[in-house]
């Protein structure tokens, strides 16, 4: 007798809370929570925080929720400006919620509940070291929001590093729906955003030992070489990329009996955990790409090590591979490169400047905080029309940009921007950004009669296609076609033995599916190379 679906999913999520109940039992220390709200006041921020809370203690008693009005002195002891403010173990650890953890964000306080009640803040060895060298305090302030997908692994930094070094560094999550003045007085317009002293020290999720460098420099760190002794990982494939291709990859390849791990610097899913909807997935009608990755992930973690949150910074041939990350060594006997497509950007003056400052290209991410303003929609392909679909169902005033006179999109796309009665500027190209800390405006000319045109707008989001990641394949000299994609034959095998590509690295159709595809194929040719090397068949 099998279960259905239902039964397995109830089974599932019967089996982790038992789990869960269990981790809050064996822990040392009871968590006291102090909610600080406008007492008459109806929030739902305030109230969805009393759900969340209400919903952990039906599980562990160890926790204890303590409310008071914004008049109570214990406001003023705790020096509280805001409400809802929530205080996480305030006796013990520097740690603040401005906001409520919804959505995406309840995977923080998860963690956080686990950290504070454990005591331990589980950094990797290499990132305690950089936390042990800060000499000053720390007052750090992520700016997150419940839609972003991105947001839990920065907001875990911070409040790991808070659990390191209690007294030393506090931590403010600042939710941008809920806190948009101060937001826009932070020019947060992109999520997460990160300050330490009033400082921006990153913009986007950052690595653990990133995050804990630009603490300790007070300046945002795109690199951190870990030391030489690190720990060394032996497996058969190493899969560089946890998008579509290298999550199938990683199924297929462990199947067939090699051991495999996946690397992957950001959040899992790659451009589909930022994909409002998917309504061309088989066996999806329509589903949230956040809600398809975690069906991906979770299928592929019962076959494969994950390792997220790391940076292959080296890659030293041999046989095997000896590869570096921002964590550890590895050694592999085959390179899966999975690492995808990154946005294009037009390149325009203003917009690196103002990017994360209304200059966007994640609307899952960043559009709750353009509620009731004016923006456009950059791009005239089937991303760009679902985005601007997406904010206009936000209730973002949303306007679509195209520079020629037809849209790419899909005529299902197409006909449903037509109902929505989204306005189009056709022809029409930005050749500059304008505003002072933030977006104010846009210059634009009309690609037909060259006219020049002024925009007021509040945000610009980018939907222009996607350009190949191949930094790390050039590095490790991975030959290139023409138009900048990995070379590789019909096996997926690129001109050095052993390394492999597969996915929108490649280029072709950038769907899921074909890109998942690609990993089933990569990951088949990599066990038949395992057996039967084919550079060492004589021709």
């Amino acid at each position: 007798m099998t279960l259905t679906d239902t039964q397995a999913t109830t089974q599932k999520q019967t089996e982790y809370i038992r789990q869960l109940k269990n981790t809050f039992e064996k822990m040392p220390h009871d968590i006291e929570m102090l909610l600080f709200t406008e007492k008459g006041v109806d929030n739902i921020f305030a109230e969805s925080t009393r759900q969340v809370v209400r919903a952990f203690r039906e599980l562990t008693p160890r926790i204890r929720l303590r409310e008071y009005g914004m008049d109570h002195k214990m406001a003023a002891k705790w020096q509280i400006t805001d409400a809802p403010t929530l205080l996480i173990a305030p006796d013990r650890y520097a740690i603040r919620w401005m906001g409520a953890p919804m959505g995406e964000e309840a995977r923080t306080f998860l963690e956080a509940l686990i950290l504070v009640g454990t005591g331990v803040s589980n950094l990797s060895e290499q990132s305690r070291k950089v936390i042990a060298g800060i000499d000053s305090e720390r007052h750090i302030k992520v700016f997150v929001s419940p839609t972003c997908p991105y947001c839990p692994q920065q907001a875990v930094n911070a409040i790991k590093a808070a659990v390191e070094r209690p007294g030393v560094i506090s931590v403010e999550l600042i939710d941008i729906q809920c806190n948009p003045e101060l937001a826009r007085q932070y020019s947060a317009n992109s999520v997460p955003q990160t300050y330490a002293e009033e400082v921006l020290i990153g913009q986007g999720a950052q690595s653990e030992e990133v995050f804990a460098l630009s603490l300790k420099k007070l300046e945002p760190q795109t690199l951190f070489i870990p030391d030489s002794d690190a720990e060394l990982v032996e497996t058969d494939v190493l899969i560089v990329g946890g998008g579509p291709a290298g999550l199938t990859a990683g199924i297929y390849a462990v199947r067939s009996g090699l051991k495999t791990v996946v690397i992957e610097r950001n959040a899992l899913g790659g451009q589909v955990a930022t994909t409002p909807v998917v309504e061309n997935y088989p066996g999806f009608t329509q589903i949230g790409g956040k809600t398809l990755v975690d069906i991906l992930a979770t299928h592929a973690l019962e076959y494969v090590q994950i390792f997220q949150g790391e940076e292959v910074v080296d890659v030293v041939p041999g046989k095997p591979f000896d590869i570096t990350t921002t964590r550890r060594r590895f050694k592999a006997k085959s390179i899966l490169l999975a690492t995808g497509a990154k946005h294009k950007r037009l390149n325009v003056p203003g917009e690196s400047r103002l990017s994360g400052k209304g200059v966007s290209y994640c609307s899952t991410c960043d559009g709750p905080l353009f509620k009731g303003r004016n923006v456009v929609m950059v791009g005239g392909g089937n991303s760009a029309v679902t985005e601007a679909l997406y904010l206009q169902h936000m209730g973002v005033h949303v306007t679509l940009m195209h520079r020629r006179d037809s849209l790419r999109a899909q005529k299902f796309l197409i006909d449903q921007l037509t109902v929505s009665s989204i306005p189009i500027l056709w022809n029409t190209e930005i050749t500059e950004i304008l505003g002072q800390d933030r977006v104010e405006a846009i210059e634009t000319i009309n690609t037909q009669t060259r006219e020049k045109i002024s925009l007021s707008v509040d945000g610009v989001f980018f939907s222009i296609g996607y350009e190949p990641a191949v930094e790390l394949a050039q590095k490790i000299g991975v030959a290139l076609t023409s138009d900048g994609y990995i070379q590789k034959d019909a096996k997926h095998r690129t001109n050095i033995p052993g390394i492999y590509s597969a996915g929108d690295v490649e280029g072709g159709y950038k769907q899921i599916v074909t890109a998942a595809g690609q990993g089933a194929e990569a990951a088949m040719s990599i066990f038949e190379d395992v057996i039967n090397p084919y550079w060492n068949r004589s021709s």
